[in-house]
């Protein structure tokens, strides 16, 4: 039977938990409120090892859920800080867990300018790239320079989202079939254009009206999300997931 490109977009995606996180490091100015430090994220994972969730790729989440596997929870990085290669994968390893990073294509080794008044912060160098794919990250795209995807012509936004896939292919050595919506917006149309470009999954910035796998809701997560605060946000996941269904 064939499937319309607007089943495929509108496709219902399994209520496994994803986390959202965008940069790990000491810090001491966040505006933005985007920096946990190394020791609460730690703490973090090790809150998830002890309640029996094992972090994993979104790639890998989707596969679990289609095997019936509830033990999993997806994480994932917007941005592509370089601090995911010093910090980030260094804990995750020590856990066994894996994770998903969305990388500006044409920004790497460069600086996060689109945040006007934060500090600066250094993203993934292209051999950082090519060193984390090499250990089991999984590389997914967040365009090329993170701007707005709804203020692109729908030639420009094609040429993000293809261009951008192809630099990461070629540089990781992996499919990249995962993007995350720069800013958080995904329309209709940022949606199919996304599918069209051959990416098999996508992550919101939040919970959208409807979940699938080319709008995967999310959950932020920052400095003050300890245990409590940690399984509320899993709590309201699971609530706003049952409504979006």
């Amino acid at each position: 039977m064939t499937v319309s490109p607007g089943e495929v977009s509108r496709r219902p995606v399994g209520s496994a938990w994803v986390l959202m996180y965008h940069s790990v490091a000491e810090y001491s100015h966040d505006p933005y409120q985007i920096t946990v430090t190394p020791a609460t994220f730690e703490r973090q994972l090790r809150w998830l090892h002890r309640r029996g969730l094992r972090g994993v790729t979104v790639a890998e989440m989707l596969a679990a859920q289609a095997r019936g596997d509830r033990g999993v929870v997806g994480l994932t990085f917007d941005d592509g800080y370089a601090d995911f290669a010093t910090a980030v994968v260094p804990t995750l390893r020590r856990f066994g867990f894996t994770a998903t990073v969305y990388v500006l294509a044409q920004r790497l080794g460069d600086s996060n300018e689109w945040d006007a008044d934060a500090p600066r912060k250094p993203l993934l160098s292209a051999e950082q790239v090519r060193e984390i794919a090499g250990v089991g990250m999984e590389i997914g795209s967040h365009g090329l320079r993170h701007v707005h995807l709804p203020t692109l012509s729908h030639e420009l936004l094609a040429h993000e989202l293809g261009h951008s896939r192809a630099i990461l292919r070629e540089l990781s050595g992996q499919r990249v079939d995962g993007f995350a919506y720069p800013y958080g917006e995904a329309g209709e149309r940022e949606i199919d254009a996304v599918r069209t470009a051959g990416y098999t999954h996508a992550c919101h910035a939040g919970h959208p009206d409807v979940a699938t796998v080319h709008s995967i809701p999310r959950s932020f997560v920052g400095e003050r999300d300890r245990g409590a605060r940690l399984a509320a946000k899993q709590v309201r996941h699971e609530l706003n997931w049952r409504r979006s269904r």
